[in-house]
């Protein structure tokens, strides 16, 4: 099977590539092309204008703006990219002789906050900002294009009338996906237990889920291997962690105790309404998202993968992240 990957270059893409190459042909499409091992040739999207990418069997787009946690990004540049991006590579999916296209959204793309235990594929997407915005927006792009009998996020009818019975199309709603290589928030937070900084949210009990970029490349094997039906799929660890898991998680791989300061959900939530009056780090939007629970279910990839867990446990994955980190430094 041949498979072109969009981005390929980037984290998700160079993990893709050592995970897929052994039993698939690879090529690649990005705004830079160098060789690459397990790549047989990386093209730019100027040679997709001019049509001369090689026939395909099945298209992961990854290529996209990420999303920029301090918001210094203008609005337009996540639709360019995120949307119209999309579009193009879409366009030339239906067109193609492909038969599997993986795109990769976000659970952003689903909702902001989750209301409730758990968000999944039934929820009425409300994005907020465009980072989101502008990846629920490509979302409904491909649904529209590819007919799927019903836009309203759960793929199409039991009936099958209106859908494309000779592509298959996978929106994938990832959550945080990291590991060895990975630059993102853990990351940061890496860095700050690290220093020996104390974690002063220890009352908050809130729970997230993340991804291991091991379980990432497991589900796309499966997608291209596979006969699974066209649709949404949230994919992310099967267990929630939560941040007081993670900051000891982060210690022992470092070889670090843990200090965890359990200070009252009061005082911290006064504190950062004098961070919001004096314009301080510590405010209560940024409370909010740090203590938040942000919790995924990957229930319907599962049932469609015929798994009844993924391979990588969360706690090891987020491990094995930090070591890296470690390791690198």
């Amino acid at each position: 099977m041949r498979v072109l990957i969009t981005g390929i270059h980037g984290f998700v893409g160079t993990n893709l590539v050592k995970a897929l190459s052994k039993d698939f042909e690879i090529y690649g499409l990005d705004i830079v092309s160098p060789e690459r091992e397990g790549v047989v040739k990386t093209f730019s999207w100027d040679d997709l204008a001019h049509g001369v990418l090689p026939e395909v069997d099945a298209i992961i787009h990854l290529a996209g703006k990420a999303h920029d946690t301090k918001n210094q990004s203008q609005a337009e540049v996540y639709f360019q990219v995120n949307t119209e991006l999309t579009k193009r590579i879409y366009d030339y999916f239906l067109a193609s002789s492909a038969r599997r296209f993986v795109f990769f959204s976000s659970v952003k793309a689903a909702a902001d906050r989750v209301e409730g235990a758990y968000v999944d594929e039934n929820v009425e997407p409300k994005p907020v900002g465009p980072y989101g915005e502008s990846k629920i927006e490509a979302e409904h792009y491909i649904m529209r294009s590819l007919h799927f009998g019903r836009d309203d996020n759960k793929g199409c009818r039991d009936d099958n009338k209106g859908c494309r019975d000779d592509k298959r199309t996978y929106i994938l709603r990832p959550c945080m996906i990291h590991g060895p290589g990975n630059k993102g928030n853990l990351n940061l937070l890496y860095g700050v237990v690290k220093r020996g900084i104390p974690w002063p949210l220890g009352a908050f009990e809130n729970k997230r889920t993340f991804t291991s970029i091991d379980n990432v490349c497991y589900i796309v094997h499966g997608l291209l291997t596979k006969e699974v039906e066209s649709g949404i799929y949230h994919i992310n660890d099967d267990e929630a962690v939560s941040t007081n898991e993670l900051i000891e998680i982060i210690c022992s791989a470092l070889g670090k105790k843990a200090h965890i300061w359990r200070v009252p959900r009061g005082l911290m939530e006064g504190i950062a309404r004098i961070g919001g009056i004096l314009h301080l780090p510590l405010n209560p939007e940024r409370l909010r998202k740090l203590t938040e629970n942000y919790v995924s279910s990957n229930a319907k990839i599962k049932r469609a993968l015929g798994i009844e867990q993924l391979p990588v446990r969360a706690k090891d994955g987020l491990y094995k992240t930090i070591k890296a980190f470690e390791n690198k430094k």
